[in-house]
């Protein structure tokens, strides 16, 4: 086991967890620029952090069933967090996930790095590539990109928080 299975907490103790919460700090949304166990005190600031599988599959890579049985805990998890407008989300997995949450057709909202969709009543889908080690050694998500999208969705959120 390892990262969040080890430590309790979504991204922390992986490779993933560095860019994430290096990012959210800089950004405001964390207390702490480094995550490393669930009780560090590190404190998420306006901002949640969830996983669509709450599994821990095979070479950590869920299959379609495992996230359509785990679907029904995210949906949960979405509807205590009413005040959330903004769903960044990290990867193709969680981008699914979020719409068939939501009971939107995932066919119809396509996945790709800084795509926005709007889910209806007010909530906004921004859709980032997993900051998986794989995905930032490849370049294919660049930090600058990465920050990129954590400001945007900082941004959209407090655009509707002000509206």
């Amino acid at each position: 086991m390892h990262g969040a299975n080890r430590t309790g907490r979504p991204f922390t103790g992986d490779h993933a967890g560095i860019l994430l919460y290096r990012t959210l700090y800089k950004f405001g949304l964390a207390s702490a620029p480094q995550s490393s166990a669930a009780d560090d005190g590190l404190r998420l600031l306006d901002a949640r952090i969830t996983n669509s599988v709450k599994c821990l599959p095979p070479a950590n890579k869920p299959l379609p069933a495992e996230v359509k049985q785990c679907n029904a805990y995210l949906k949960a998890e979405l509807k205590q967090s009413p005040d959330a407008r903004v769903i960044l989300a990290l990867g193709a997995i969680a981008h699914v996930a979020v719409l068939r949450a939501h009971g939107l057709p995932p066919a119809k909202f396509r996945f790709a790095h800084g795509a926005q969709h709007a889910l209806g009543e007010g909530h906004l889908l921004l859709d980032s590539y997993h900051c998986s080690r794989y995905n930032t050694q490849t370049r294919r998500l660049t930090t600058e990109m990465f920050e990129a999208i954590i400001e945007r969705a900082r941004d959209l959120a407090l655009l509707e928080c002000a509206s």
